[in-house]
């Protein structure tokens, strides 16, 4: 069995700061862990600082998303593979597009070693023009040498991302979505033992709205005028989702979310 920890999207410096500071007291209670940096760098992409950082806590694989191109960083870090295990989209449909959209990792588990995939997929619902996600995957699930898999889905549509897992449900473990940073209720299992959450949460600031210092979204919301969107600071949150995997079936998960100054995660079984 393979205990995966997926922890959604990191956010700026606050984020940055709760993923180094709590993420190492939770090593032990997985096996492999995979964090979004997507917003890693003060909102908007992945640079080295924050690379760095989270593979000093913990982090075995990096995902990405819309934002992957935001920071002239990710285009070094993806050269240097044996140094950064990032993972990017993988339906962009230039086959130049730097970086991989899958990889592929040997872990270390208490029964031995198992096969594990990684995969990070673009949602097309309310985002920018992108490949077909659900052929894209037949396409990946073609090969036989992936393991169990484990599918980190970058869609602002819940509707896209449920679609997206009964469709998958039954020829991958896991289907975790990113990107609109509120964690939701919908933890479970479906029928052919694929574990599914609609949208993991983020890890950033706790007093923003998805990581914004209040005041822009708000005054844009009133105004209906542009304004400069700045990251929150102060208190932070971290938002992840536990999952067991056994054979390309998800056999438990847990949702977790830590708030610096107190705990608590929940599970639907």
């Amino acid at each position: 069995m393979i205990r995966v920890l997926f922890v959604g999207d990191v956010f700026a410096a606050a984020g940055r700061r709760v993923l180094g500071a709590h993420l190492p007291s939770l090593r032990s209670r997985a096996d492999f862990i995979v964090v979004n940096m997507e917003n890693a760098a003060g909102g908007f992409g992945l640079h080295r600082e924050g690379a760095d950082g989270a593979l000093k806590a913990g982090a075995h694989c990096m995902t990405l998303g819309n934002h992957a191109w935001h920071h002239k960083d990710v285009y070094v870090l993806m050269q240097d593979e044996g140094t950064y295990p990032i993972v990017r989209p993988l339906n962009y449909s230039d086959p130049g597009t730097p970086g991989v959209g899958w990889r592929s990792f040997d872990v270390k588990t208490a029964q031995g070693t198992e096969r594990l995939t990684v995969v990070n997929l673009l949602g097309r619902v309310f985002m920018e023009a992108v490949d077909n996600p659900f052929r894209a995957m037949d396409t990946l699930l073609e090969r036989d040498d992936l393991g169990s898999v484990f599918v980190d889905f970058h869609a602002e549509a819940t509707s896209e991302k449920q679609g997206m897992a009964r469709y998958l449900d039954g020829r991958v473990a896991a289907v975790i979505g990113t990107h609109t940073h509120v964690p939701t209720a919908d933890t479970r299992i479906l029928p052919g033992g694929t574990a599914f959450q609609a949208d993991a949460g983020f890890t950033g600031p706790f007093e923003s709205i998805i990581g914004s210092d209040p005041h822009g979204p708000i005054e844009r919301f009133v105004t209906e005028r542009p304004h400069r969107y700045g990251a929150a600071d102060g208190p932070a949150e971290l938002n992840g989702v536990f999952v067991q995997i056994e054979g390309n079936r998800a056999v438990g998960i847990e949702r977790y979310r830590y708030v610096e100054g107190q705990e608590s995660g929940g599970q639907l079984s």
